[in-house]
């Protein structure tokens, strides 16, 4: 699979967002915008783009005359926000089973076989797989053959997107994931919507789970060096 490189405002997104769910950027810390430019070798410019994108998916609060600051995110709203995914991935995977036309099926077909994750402490493991796996979901919501749910599911995903990046980071999590993509593809290949569905639930849930996990021990680790 053919991957554009990144743009340096995204590029700046990625390490901030990873700084942040990581606890290295803690809620309601300011966020210099000089600083981060020269960390980058940037402009302001990519360094506002990457900072606006952040704000659109509530990992930051942008003030006007008073910058931008890392956003107070609750593991209770992050979970209600990743059942919402939960629910409407499964309608997707549902749809999709139903609805893909023979190409459609084909293409995500390729794309799984096509795909080999490795270790995630493997340098570009971590940004293969979210590749992989954003084109992997795409691919579904565009079997739906439903605009409505299709715009819905990707706008919840986008909004999650850092975080759902962040459950990568440890406990085998790259390979358990595509080992569920593989058990939801198996299912809707068999025409067994509602087991693909099922599937795609547990999968985003167990996504949601693996998060949680990874947050709470930054934050335990946190708060023992500061002890």
């Amino acid at each position: 699979m053919s991957l554009a490189s990144p743009t340096l405002a995204e590029t700046i997104r990625l390490r901030l967002a990873d700084d942040i769910t990581a606890g290295r950027l803690p809620p309601g810390s300011e966020i210099d915008e000089g600083a981060l430019a020269g960390r980058f070798g940037a402009s302001r410019t990519p360094v506002r783009e990457a900072l606006r994108e952040l704000a659109a998916q509530g990992m930051v609060e942008i003030t006007p005359r008073r910058g931008a600051r890392v956003a107070r995110v609750s593991l209770e709203r992050l979970g209600e926000l990743f059942e919402l995914l939960a629910e409407t991935e499964a309608m997707c995977a549902r749809f999709a089973t139903w609805r893909m036309t023979a190409t459609e099926r084909f293409a995500l077909q390729a794309l799984q076989a096509g795909f080999h994750p490795c270790p995630e402490e493997r340098p570009g493991a971590l940004a293969a797989y979210d590749a992989y796996n954003q084109g992997f979901h795409e691919l579904i919501y565009r079997g739906t053959h439903n605009g409505v749910l299709a715009e819905h599911a990707a706008g919840l995903r986008q909004r999650l997107a850092p975080y759902r990046r962040a459950q990568y980071r440890g406990d085998r999590r790259i390979e358990q994931s595509y080992a569920e993509h593989q058990a939801v593809l198996e299912r809707m290949l068999r025409g067994a919507g509602d087991e693909a569905a099922q599937l795609m639930r547990a999968h985003m849930l167990s996504a949601s789970a693996a998060l949680a996990r990874f947050m709470q021990g930054d934050l335990r680790e946190i708060v023992g060096e500061a002890n």
